[in-house]
């Protein structure tokens, strides 16, 4: 199952690429989706495949992220070894 997961923004790396974390695992990502949102660290923005794909809050980040974790199996455990794997 591919998800879209919360990462919150560690550094702005170019106006294309952010670094990221989600459960202690960072990672370069894609921002060239959200053209007109600047980002900064700490923001929350929602990845998929390796690209932010929009900006969140913190409420909606943990709120995501703890009903990604009630989805029950290894859901949760399976997204964050893509999002460690895999790269933009």
């Amino acid at each position: 199952m591919c998800l879209g997961v919360p990462a919150q923004v560690v550094d702005v790396v170019s106006d294309s690429r952010a670094q990221v974390s989600m459960s202690g695992v960072t990672r370069l990502i894609a921002t060239d989706l959200l053209a007109d949102a600047p980002l900064a660290p700490g923001d929350w923005v929602l990845v998929h495949v390796g690209f932010a794909i929009s900006m969140i809050d913190d409420e909606e980040a943990q709120l995501t992220l703890q009903q990604i974790k009630q989805l029950g199996g290894n859901t949760y455990e399976d997204e964050l070894a893509s999002f460690t794997g895999s790269k933009i």
